[in-house]
């Protein structure tokens, strides 16, 4: 009997297989041609297989999957056969390498979120060769559910796969988009593989067809294909809402860390705004402060000066009054030789009688004039240089001394008198030519005077030496009056420089003033700016505490949506509000947020979910839940 049995198996398995290659002739008909392509559709039909299978009995099996789990076992010896079709032979020093792993490794630089895995994958102490590490990357794929993922970044980059596999490789082909697409299904099972414990290195890939060989009772079970598809469905579904809900909130974590990024680079800058402003303050009191110092510091300068040039004033009016007096005496005297010559010259026209003695007396007079003359002379050159100074002493003081002008209309004064002098001098000198003329005719009378004349004009002679006396003592108080000048001059000087340094002081007062309204102007901009600053940071803050509530809201929803189960038809049995049993006139109605199973009076409200936006069934503790979440986010 058991003889028999087997026979019979390896007959079906025999009779399955022949068919199974007969569909394929039919579906390939140029297939006969081309062995590769022979090899593709084998292929390809026997990952649809081992999906399908692995599928199905995941679900029927209900929990994660372990390593030991014979479907998945298949699955992945499957995956390496297809993985294998078609890979170049490399040749090194010591054999030729036909490997996977070097198309698996390409992933890391296509995406980099593979990074983790070929990390893991090379830290793993146990394997060896370059097949175990193909294994154990596969497993760690699928434990992530992204083995589709990664496998279609390889196949978009055939560029790159034609470095490890030949034209007509199965990954090369269409097949292989074919196969990627139906390793997305695979996202709905749980797998819990230990990669570490397994001996991946000595493995034997052999498929096993008789876990694909099925009877003709397990066909006709559409109860139980119905019942997986509804679970897939379920499954499928809250996952898409998990994802959807990850993302959200990775997003919303994304914006928080960025604005407390922003929020501490504001306050860090307000920190350094405020201790610019402190140290601005600090400045403008220090400025303000040395400001009142010099202004203090001036005025008593100022002060100082002015009581100065009132002594000085005081002190050149009394000069000026001695002045005064001096040519007053002055012009008394030459009035009173004036009349004197007068005398003199009616004494000549009336004793010219002795002729000899008066040529004598003539030229002694001559001479006499020609040194009185040159005295004149030097007088008017005195005049002259008092003239130039006086010149420069009024440009100078021009504006600020109203005294030199009297000085200039008593110097003007004193031309006008020595203009007055050599006007009588020629007078004097036309007389004395009259004299000359008078003498032809008086030389006999001239013997009779001329003892009288000796006397006379040894009385001039004494006369002529006090005025000489009198000429020198006029000379010394020129003397004495150029030296007053000179003081005079070196004193202005002495006020000019202290004038031009109270100057640049005034002028150095301005550009402190200027730099203190700059300041204050620094100031009034910064405070400006701090006010901004304030109000951007109330604003952040507010828009944070919206964000955080945000964020505690979906985290709350994926808790609850977390803990849900979508609950089956079989398994309730009475309304979970009002606890009334179901039958054919009261019939059970899923709640879509929290999965449960209600009557139609206790689930009658639809509302939009974050999975859905076309509004959908629910439970009335959910409606009022929802409710009183939107109307709490509402400003």
């Amino acid at each position: 009997m058991i003889f028999s049995n087997c026979c019979l198996f390896i007959i079906r398995i025999c009779c399955k297989i022949s068919a199974w290659l007969h569909c394929e002739d039919n579906f390939y008909p140029k297939a006969t041609k081309d062995p590769t392509a022979v090899e593709r559709a084998n292929l390809l039909n026997m990952a649809k297989l081992s999906i399908k299978g692995l599928i199905e009995s995941a679900l029927s099996f209900g929990r994660t999957l372990d390593s030991d789990y014979p479907p998945l076992q298949q699955f992945f010896v499957v995956m390496e056969h297809c993985l294998k079709h078609g890979l170049k032979v490399r040749k090194s020093f010591l054999s030729y390498n036909k490997t996977i792993w070097g198309p698996l490794e390409l992933v890391e630089k296509l995406y980099p979120e593979a990074e983790e895995i070929g990390a893991s994958v090379r830290d793993l102490p146990g394997l060896k060769t370059p097949l175990g590490r193909a294994r154990a990357w596969l497993r760690l794929a699928l434990m992530q559910k992204k083995m589709a993922d990664y496998l279609r970044c390889l196949i978009i980059q055939r560029d790159l796969l034609s470095e490890f596999y030949e034209y007509h490789a199965l990954m090369m082909e269409e097949e292989g988009a074919v196969i990627v697409g139906l390793l997305v299904g695979l996202n709905v099972i749980d797998a819990n593989l230990c990669v570490k414990g397994e001996d991946l290195d000595s493995q034997v890939g052999v498929i096993d067809f008789s876990m694909y060989l099925k009877n003709e009772e397990d066909i006709g079970n559409k109860e139980r294909n119905v019942q997986i598809a509804a679970i897939l469905d379920q499954k499928n579904y809250v996952e898409e809402l998990n994802r959807q809900l990850n993302s959200t909130v990775s997003s919303l974590h994304s914006r928080v860390d960025s604005l407390e990024k922003s929020n501490t680079k504001l306050i860090e800058e307000l920190a350094i705004a405020k201790n610019n402003i402190i140290k601005l303050q600090e400045e403008n009191h220090q400025l303000r402060s040395e400001n009142k110092l010099i202004l203090m510091k001036t005025q008593q300068h100022l002060e100082v000066t002015k009581v100065d040039v009132e002594t000085e004033l005081q002190t050149y009016k009394h000069s000026r009054q001695g002045l005064d007096e001096m040519y007053n005496e002055a012009r008394r005297q030459l009035r009173d030789e004036s009349q004197l010559r007068q005398d003199v010259e009616n004494e000549l026209a009336v004793q010219v009688s002795m002729k000899h003695e008066i040529e004598l007396a003539m030229k002694l007079l001559e001479k006499d004039i020609h040194e009185k003359q040159d005295t004149l002379i030097g007088l008017r050159q005195q005049l002259e240089e008092v003239k130039a100074i006086n010149i420069e002493m009024y440009q100078k003081l021009q504006g600020s001394e109203a005294d030199l002008k009297e000085k200039n209309e008593i110097i003007a004064r004193l031309e006008e008198k020595t203009n007055k002098i050599t006007a009588a001098m020629r007078q004097l000198e036309q007389r004395l030519q009259q004299a000359e003329k008078a003498q032809m005719d008086t030389e006999d009378e001239d013997k009779k005077y001329l003892q009288e004349c000796q006397s006379k004009f040894d009385g001039l002679q004494k006369q002529i030496s006090q005025k000489e006396k009198q000429l020198v003592q006029l000379e010394t108080d020129l003397k004495i009056e150029k030296e007053w000048r000179q003081t005079l001059q070196e004193d202005l000087q002495k006020e000019k420089d202290t004038l031009s340094h109270l100057r640049n002081e005034t002028q150095q007062i301005l550009s402190l003033k200027k730099e203190f309204l700059h300041l204050q102007d620094e100031n009034h901009q910064l405070k400006k700016i701090y006010h901004e600053q304030e109000q951007a940071l109330q604003e952040l803050g507010n828009k944070l505490s919206e964000s955080k509530l945000k964020i505690e809201d979906i985290k709350e929803a994926n808790k609850a949506l977390q803990g849900l189960v979508w609950l089956k038809d079989k398994e309730a049995t009475h309304c979970k509000l009002c606890e009334k049993e179901f039958s054919l006139s009261k019939r059970k109605h899923h709640c879509r947020n929290c999965g449960e199973i209600f009557c139609n009076a206790c689930s009658d409200n639809e509302l939009p979910l974050p999975s859905s936006p076309k509004p959908v069934r629910v439970c009335d503790s959910c409606h009022a839940l929802l409710i009183q979440r939107c109307s709490s986010n509402l400003p």
